[in-house]
């Protein structure tokens, strides 16, 4: 799918799992860069909420990749190294909740689970042709202020 032929590929990963691990490393790093220019402590939790989603675009294909193939990966190290990235995220809720932005009654903690589900999810659907990419703001933002009920 990458072009790349599965001997060069063995050429720079030993495995599938050394793959994974680059993925996930990757999709770190670019988490760490997306919370360095979303500016989530500025104005309201909504609109904050709405930079990070719009910012994650780019990053969800790799997020796609690891919910789904997460099992591999070591999973003491994998939650070490998100730690920072989910509670900058977290807070993010929180703040919400506080503002009366977000209903109080989910966790923090699970909206940023559900958060990258969104994300992940989304990037699938997009792959799928399932739905459009530039779809992928409004679909995540919709469903997560506003939920599954018309009224």
């Amino acid at each position: 799918a990458t072009g790349v032929s599965r001997a060069t590929l063995h050429r720079y990963f030993s495995g599938r799992l050394a793959l994974m691990q680059a993925l996930e490393d990757l999709a770190i790093v670019e988490m760490q860069g997306v919370l360095k220019t979303v500016r989530l402590h500025d104005g309201s939790a909504t609109e904050a909420l709405r930079r990070l989603i719009s910012a994650c675009q780019p990053v969800s294909p790799y997020l796609a990749l690891l919910y789904s193939q997460s099992q591999e990966l070591d999973f003491d190290n994998s939650q070490d190294a998100w730690q920072e990235i989910d509670t900058e995220i977290t807070a993010l809720f929180q703040r919400g909740q506080r503002d009366g932005d977000f209903r109080p009654d989910l966790t923090a903690a699970w909206l940023t689970e559900v958060l990258y589900s969104l994300v992940g999810g989304t990037a699938w659907a997009i792959r799928a042709g399932r739905v459009a990419g530039r779809d992928f703001d409004r679909l995540i933002t919709d469903l997560l202020l506003n939920g599954v009920h018309t009224s």
